[in-house]
């Protein structure tokens, strides 16, 4: 009875449009106040004891990281580094869209924000070019998922913390996948172009112009370097490595740069605030919805019904992967980590899949999302700088989302693509 009245007022207050992270909040308050589970200070208590976690306040300075370099002039250099490599092939502006979007990825973070800075020069450019609108934004706003799946990744910090799985291993392990599902956008893209006899932009690869594509860009491409070689190399954690990304980042884009004056920085502090608050709401109470759900035992519950359907490792992995694919449709990502980690993986390990593959799996899985209805939200963003309709952008989307789903299945059937490294560099 409580595990229906925790999910019938979820549903009933997201469909009434009220933000997710208000709706967890609500539909755990009714069903304190119905099924007396436990005290009403419970859900205050748990908004700030989930938030009260050092690991978690990398969340806000890489947020903050991403909003420095989308308006720092970072993104454009990422784009002329990607033109000179694959600009001169068929689809060149479409393949070096997906580079600038896994350059940008590896510095930012964020989906939104990969999308937003990224699209805002590359589908002007694009349509300029004679690409077809509808696919210069949906080539931005499937290549923009990439930005939770390369490290580093706000959903990977979430997933670390909710799983008790190393952050840096996480971080070590999206890179392989990240790559992969980039590449098969890549050929996608080369695909479409040469039905459409889409050319390249005429410029031939010369080393010259590679020396200074890559002098323009270096300081861009040294933040993942930075972040990455400094958890790795123990100089630093997750969290003071999203300190460090922020300090880097501000010194580029105002002083080297100089694209961020002060002038503009409170609107980057703004912006980045109300991202931070946003998703910090929905991890508290995402968390006293989850805790919740593991007091009524319904994580137990889920995996003796999935357990029962199946003995088969491989029928288990696919229900839960076709559960996901769901979730990741109509949640918001952090939400759906919170609550779906402390029950989904048990139930893999269970079955003898690693936890940094599994969580490797469930990023993938809910970056899908962010290209599909109803809650896509890329969808939105790339509609907002297209002007194109959210139905129009999904159905555009569609070879994008096939092409993730082909990659899922070759990342969930070859662990060691996520493990390779970490293996590596333990």
């Amino acid at each position: 009875m409580t595990a229906l009245v925790l999910f019938g007022s979820f549903a009933f207050f997201l469909l009434l449009t009220v933000p997710i992270g208000i709706s967890l909040g609500l539909a755990t308050l009714v069903t304190i106040i119905f099924a007396d589970v436990v005290s009403i200070q419970y859900l205050a208590q748990s908004l700030v004891q989930s938030t009260d976690s050092f690991p978690l306040m990398a969340v806000p300075f890489f947020i903050l990281a991403g909003e420095i370099m989308g308006k720092g002039g970072i993104s454009e250099r990422l784009f002329k580094l990607a033109n000179v490599f694959v600009g001169n092939f068929t689809g060149g502006f479409a393949i070096a869209a997906v580079l600038t979007c896994m350059f940008f990825a590896a510095i930012s973070g964020s989906g939104p924000a990969t999308v937003a800075a990224v699209g805002g020069i590359m589908i002007p450019a694009m349509v300029g070019y004679g690409y077809d609108k509808k696919f210069a934004t949906a080539v931005v706003v499937a290549a923009g998922s990439l930005g939770i799946i390369i490290p580093p990744s706000i959903p990977m910090v979430i997933y670390g913390v909710a799983g008790s799985v190393s952050i840096g291993d996480m971080f070590i392990a999206g890179i392989l996948p990240g790559i992969l599902v980039g590449l098969v956008m890549m050929v996608w893209c080369y695909i479409y172009s040469k039905k459409k006899n889409y050319k390249g932009n005429g410029e031939k690869f010369t080393l010259k112009r590679v020396v200074m594509a890559v002098n323009e860009a270096k300081w861009a491409i040294l933040i993942p370097v930075i972040i990455l070689g400094g958890i790795y190399g123990g100089i630093f954690t997750p969290t003071e490595a999203a300190v460090v990304a922020v300090v880097y980042a501000t010194v580029v884009s105002v002083f080297v740069y100089k694209e961020l004056t002060i002038k503009k920085f409170p609107k980057v502090i703004q912006d980045a605030a109300l991202t931070s608050a946003t998703i910090l709401i929905i991890i508290g109470t995402a968390n006293a919805f989850g805790r919740i759900l593991t007091m009524e035992q319904i994580p137990k519950m889920v995996a003796d019904l999935l357990l029962s359907i199946s003995s088969n490792p491989i029928i288990i992995m696919l229900l839960l992967i076709i559960l996901l694919l769901f979730v990741g449709m109509v949640m918001d990502t952090v939400a759906a980590i919170i609550i779906l980690v402390p029950i989904l993986l048990p139930i893999a390990v269970s079955i003898g899949v690693d936890p940094i593959h599994f969580g490797i799996i469930m990023i993938i899985n809910l970056a899908i999302g962010f290209i599909t209805p109803p809650v896509g939200v890329n969808l939105f963003v790339g509609s907002g700088i297209s002007g194109l309709s959210i139905e129009t952008l999904a159905r555009a989307t569609m070879p994008f989302f096939i092409a993730m789903i082909l990659s899922l299945a070759v990342v969930t059937l070859i662990p060691e693509l996520s493990l390779f490294l970490t293996d590596f560099f333990r």
